[in-house]
């Protein structure tokens, strides 16, 4: 049966108000150039939330040579792809801006309850891929920035594009850089990065800016349906520090790294390991677990199955399949799972 092995996905590519996607096209090897479909959703159970709909599944990931989407595998066996879940739990995501998108933040879970009827916010974290000259990303207020400071700048934006960017605090990266976005976070990808963003499973962003670079943004895709104030309050006005983390690892030996990147110590509502191997093997065993592969090349197999993994490509590990193949070869590899 079909959740007995890994599971493939057709391409994914999303539209976003923004431009980019010509480093995720020399990433995956696609030939992709800048435009608005600059993100691919890996995996996904997740719908977009976009001004006009471009399909009833947008978002949503479809299975590999067949006919359904993977929500619709999920709601005919929950149990072999889930487990003991209720769902997959997490959203991931390839990120390429080749301009810097809009000053926002996105809800909590208590947020999210109160406001959008859901149990998750949209908590985040970014591995950062490639960049091109200059990529950078605005991560919190500088010290001493108000809320009435904010709320002014908001309103000068429809007639200064740079005004926003001026209260947030800029970070330099590089390839290599992990990054946790605590929900309620101020931040801004900036132009010229390639992340790979796994996240709680929403689509959820207040973005109080009015313009995405020459997109203008309606007062719905600012405020998600909520008041001005309402909205406001999903902004937390405290400085941040030390925002690059320290992998912490798990275990080693046998041509194999397992490193933690994104654990318990930063959030409950998602993790994220790195497996780097050189030679050795790694069996997943992560329920729903998605993988994907930031570097090199090897395979995966078992029960009488193979298939070559290379650079950009990604699978899910089904519940039933958990615990019965291996990865094995010269890469790396993103363990992302709820």
């Amino acid at each position: 049966m079909i959740y007995n092995m890994p599971l493939f996905f057709e391409k994914n590519r999303v539209f976003r108000v923004y431009q980019g996607g010509m480093l995720l096209g020399k990433y995956v090897g696609d030939g992709s150039q800048d435009g608005n479909y600059p993100e691919e959703w890996i995996a996904s159970s997740v719908k977009a939330q976009n001004r006009e709909k471009r399909s009833e599944k947008e978002g949503i990931s479809k299975i590999e040579d067949e006919n359904f989407y993977l929500d619709e595998l999920i709601d005919k066996y929950p149990k072999e792809i889930l487990g003991e879940k209720k769902e997959v739990g997490v959203l991931v995501k390839f990120l390429d801006s080749a301009i810097r998108l809009t000053v926002q933040a996105h809800p909590d879970r208590k947020f999210a309850r109160e406001h959008f009827n859901s149990e998750h916010g949209k908590e985040e974290s970014w591995v950062v891929l490639a960049k091109r000259p200059g990529g950078c990303i605005y991560l919190g207020f500088k010290e001493g920035v108000t809320k009435d400071q904010f709320e002014e700048a908001v309103e000068k934006s429809k007639t200064d594009k740079k005004i926003m960017e001026e209260l947030l605090v800029r970070h330099d990266v590089e390839p290599g850089d992990v990054i946790f976005v605590p929900a309620k976070s101020v931040h801004a990808i900036g132009a010229g990065c390639l992340i790979l963003e796994v996240q709680e499973p929403t689509d959820f962003t207040i973005q109080p800016e009015y313009w995405c670079g020459d997109y203008e943004l309606n007062d719905e895709e600012m405020y998600m349906g909520l008041s001005k104030p309402d909205a406001f309050e999903c902004f937390d006005f405290g400085t941040m520090k030390n925002i690059k983390l320290t992998p912490e690892t798990l275990e080693t030996g046998g041509g194999v790294q397992v490193e933690c990147l994104i654990g318990r110590k930063h959030t409950d509502n998602f993790g994220l390991n790195r497996i780097v191997l050189k030679g050795g093997s790694y069996v997943p065993k992560k329920d729903a677990g998605i993988y994907v592969v930031t570097a090199g090349q090897g395979k995966i197999e078992g029960n009488g199955y193979s298939r070559n993994l290379k650079q950009g490509e990604y699978f899910l590990l089904p519940h039933a399949a958990a615990g019965k193949y291996s990865l094995c070869g010269e890469m790396t590899v993103m363990e992302c799972f709820a």
